[in-house]
């Protein structure tokens, strides 16, 4: 474990949101350069923080982007490497804007990213050199049981090349929000052997380019819904949590040496649904026994194109605000 009080923030705020601020999602899947730039322009965040203010929502994660490969803040090293032209990636810092906004509510900011290239953008996949695995850790059978013990099924598991590229596309970033981003949570680190080796690109090289512009800041990588919150390196600051269906209980504040924290969704999955699926106050008594513990919660809300929350979900987040202030 690193420095155990990095993540004091977490659990003092005990509960967040979570925001998939992501083309498909707020655009649909025929969205294009132009009109990415304008959504993006467009989100309220001040409205945004006053919402999550109101709710008591101690922190924010925020999706720089995803598998589509439009992403919600500039990057050089991005656009050299992929050569979009134009760039598919936003000329507003969103992400610098939304820090600004919540800074003076007192409310933190952490980003989302995946830990592999857009696989929805050929163009971007062949240019960072990125394959996936074709066996994902959570998936795996029992040790042992596979007998060729190549989860990945090629020769070059390790993939140095995309790595040192996408390392170079997180370190501008890093460098960029400096301290005004306290966390990262990766997703997709289905195949963790991947950053192994002794020499880097590796688990050491991956973390120094996320906290290249902010050395405190906390960081989490998913293998996938695990309901025992699996920890994948000793550098990881906090459980990144995906959860769907099954919730575990909170019974401290640590978990395999980090910080417990879960992060589910309200919707009818991540970034959607017209109202939240909990039809009691499930979230709201789930959220209070965490933070009792020192836990963290995080839910994620789907986002409507302007950043705002919509009333059904904002309801229930003041519901979630106010239980776990007791």
């Amino acid at each position: 474990m690193r420095d155990p009080s990095l993540t004091d923030f977490l659990s003092e705020a005990g509960w967040g949101v979570f925001l998939h601020y992501l083309a498909p999602v707020v655009a649909g899947d025929d969205i294009d350069p132009a009109t990415w730039q304008r959504l993006v322009a467009g989100v309220n965040v001040e409205g945004l923080a006053d919402q999550l203010a109101e709710c008591g929502a101690g922190y924010l994660f925020v999706t720089v982007g995803q598998n589509s490969g439009y992403y919600l803040s500039p990057n050089e090293t991005y656009d050299r490497i992929v050569g979009h032209e134009p760039t598919r990636c936003a000329e507003r810092d969103l992400v610098a804007d939304l820090h600004a906004a919540l800074a003076s509510r007192g409310i933190h900011l952490l980003v989302y990213l995946p830990s592999g290239a857009p696989d929805r953008d050929e163009r971007a996949t062949q240019a960072f050199g990125w394959r996936k695995g074709t066996q994902p850790v959570h998936a795996r059978p029992a040790r042992g049981a596979d007998e060729d013990g190549r989860p990945w099924g090629f020769d070059n598991p390790r993939l140095e090349g995309f790595q040192r590229k996408w390392e170079a596309v997180i370190t501008e970033w890093s460098e960029r929000w400096g301290e005004r981003v306290r966390g990262w949570w990766f997703d997709g680190c289905y195949y963790p052997e991947m950053y192994e080796s002794p020499f880097p690109p590796n688990w050491t090289s991956l973390c120094a380019a996320a906290r290249a512009g902010n050395p405190a800041s906390i960081l989490a990588f998913n293998p996938g819904v695990m309901v025992d919150l699996m920890v994948l390196t000793e550098q990881q600051d906090y459980a990144a949590g995906e959860i769907s269906d099954t919730f575990p209980p909170c019974t401290g504040r640590w978990i395999h040496g980090v910080q417990w924290h879960v992060l589910s969704y309200l919707g009818d999955t991540w970034g959607r649904g017209e109202r939240p699926r909990f039809a009691d106050d499930f979230a709201e008594r789930y959220t209070r026994a965490a933070v009792e513990f020192g836990g963290a919660v995080t839910w994620d809300v789907p986002p409507r194109p302007d950043g705002l929350i919509d009333d059904a979900f904002l309801q229930r987040l003041r519901a979630i605000g106010a239980t776990a202030r007791g």
